[in-house]
């Protein structure tokens, strides 16, 4: 008798798993038609009555649905929370600074960019975003450190060539500016930075 329960247990266990599944999928499935059509709101709610703290998805999901509709600082704790469950994500970290970068938090962005070269220092989007920063900032040779490393990696990606060729402009390093510049000519016939950089040099 005792056997013949347990099995009967088991069974509604499996089946009440499977239907939540479903319905997870569903509800999932649901949130990103309303995403297609730009209601966030509705994409959020699809996901609000299965909401679990233990699913890195989730929390993921819902750090971008929040990201999109301006609520930062929800997308902050939904991705710091994802981030949590899975701290080698890099995906999470490049969620996570979305909406620090819409906050114009730079320095935490610069600190995340960096936790993900811990985990992948070739990373070509955390070294060229990282470039930007730091030329933006007036730090060339911080710039020229993360941006060199990129278009060693990407050596006909444009806009890593243009930023490293302006970056040896602004440290005085004409040749290497010239040599990037024309380099840059290449990969994009008649790009105006290109051709007033070169007049800068001339």
């Amino acid at each position: 008798m005792k056997t013949y329960i347990s099995i009967l247990l088991l069974g509604f266990a499996v089946t009440l798993n499977a239907q939540t599944a479903n319905d997870l999928q569903t509800a999932f499935s649901k949130s990103y038609s309303h995403e297609e059509t730009k209601d966030y709101d509705a994409a959020i709610s699809d996901l609000a009555n299965y909401y679990d703290a233990s699913s890195y998805e989730m929390n993921v999901r819902l750090g971008w649905l929040n990201y999109y509709t301006g609520d930062y600082a929800n997308s902050l704790k939904y991705y710091k929370i994802a981030m949590d469950l899975m701290p080698y994500s890099i995906e999470a970290k490049f969620g996570y600074v979305l909406p620090l970068s819409a906050m114009g938090n730079w320095n935490e962005v610069t600190t995340i960019y960096k936790e993900i070269l811990k985990t992948d220092p070739q990373n070509s989007i955390a070294n060229y975003r990282l470039g930007v920063i730091y030329y933006e900032r007036a730090e060339y040779e911080a710039s020229l450190k993360f941006t060199e490393k990129v278009v060693n990696m990407y050596p006909y990606d444009y806009d890593s060539v243009i930023l490293l060729a302006w970056i040896n402009l602004k440290r005085e390093d004409y040749r290497k500016a010239k040599i990037l510049f024309n380099k840059s000519l290449l990969i994009s016939p008649g790009n105006l930075s290109a051709e007033e950089g070169l007049k800068l040099i001339q």
